[in-house]
């Protein structure tokens, strides 16, 4: 249908002033489509490990969906390990940025997230009544806590370690968490990662080497009650794999929360030869990106949800 695009942006993006609900300015740019307007838009959400508005995956939005007619907002996510919460205050400030444009359409503004922006989108999308649809990647379908569970001992596997290793990572991250949550005290929970820390599977575990004040308040979010309020049009992408999450508890998940939501359009996308991101070969860079991904992306943007 379409091929993947080049690594330039057709339509030059313009920066835009993002303020959120507290005063916090963030860098933002804004990709608009040749002509006057109104017209749909998409704000992309940012994944746990990238929090610039550069990142290769937006970058790719700012190029792909402007020649079909469909703007895109990317901005600097204000700092890393942000709650969920803080996140969606300030998508909801963007939203209202594009919804106050004369040439952006506020009917017809939707959320695209990848990894734990996949949280973030349905989160919105489920307390606010001004999201046209949601565009998933990666979505987890699976708490915080046990999606690195599952991915710390994948990749331990993946590096050639065996069962012991996957034992000494689960009992290492439970013993954290469990301090995480209040429920350990620090000095037991750091004499534990002292212990490991000599361990050759340890750098696959995750955690860090000197233990930190406190704790990312969502590790135990659960995401299928969100995702069982969100009533708007939802496409998701999963790869044949994912080094991150448990793919098919992930659309489990989703089909039982589409089913309490009476939500019937949710559709799924299985990209082939591509893993956590919609990328051939491991790729981290636009020219990695599967052709299957845009393609499929473009079609359902123009065909059902910001036509």
């Amino acid at each position: 249908m379409f091929g993947t695009c080049s690594a330039s942006i057709a339509t030059a993006a313009k920066e835009v002033s993002l303020t959120v609900g507290d005063g916090v300015a963030l860098d933002a740019s804004l990709t608009l489509p040749d002509g006057d307007g109104p017209h749909p838009a998409l704000i992309a959400l940012h994944p746990a490990a990238d929090r610039s508005r550069d990142q290769y995956l937006f970058r790719h939005l700012a190029a792909a969906l402007p020649p079909r007619g469909i703007a895109v907002l990317r901005y600097d996510r204000r700092g890393d390990d942000v709650p969920l919460e803080e996140q969606a205050a300030d998508t909801i400030s963007a939203i209202a940025k594009l919804r106050a444009r004369d040439d952006i359409d506020a009917t017809r503004i939707g959320l695209w997230g990848f990894s734990q922006g996949a949280w973030v989108a349905p989160l919105i999308a489920s307390e606010s009544e001004e999201v046209a649809c949601i565009v998933l990647v990666a979505s987890t379908g699976v708490s915080p806590a046990e999606q690195m569970l599952y991915g710390t001992t994948k990749q331990a596997r993946e590096a050639g370690f065996g069962l012991d290793a996957e034992r000494g990572i689960v009992a290492l991250r439970h013993t954290v968490d469990e301090w995480r949550r209040g429920n350990v005290a620090r000095d037991k929970a750091q004499a534990a990662v002292d212990a490991a820390s000599g361990e050759p599977w340890f750098e696959h575990s995750w955690v860090q080497r000197t233990l930190g004040d406190g704790n990312w308040p969502n590790m135990d979010f659960d995401p299928e009650s969100v995702f069982s309020r969100v009533h708007v049009p939802v496409l998701l992408f999963y790869g044949d794999d994912d080094e991150w999450q448990p793919i098919e508890r992930s659309m489990a998940t989703w089909r039982r929360a589409a089913a309490r939501a009476a939500n019937s359009d949710v559709t799924i996308v299985r990209l082939s030869g591509t893993r956590h991101a919609p990328t051939l070969h491991g790729g981290e860079d636009i020219a990695s990106i599967a052709p299957e991904y845009e393609s499929a992306l473009v079609a359902w943007l123009e065909e059902r949800a910001l036509r």
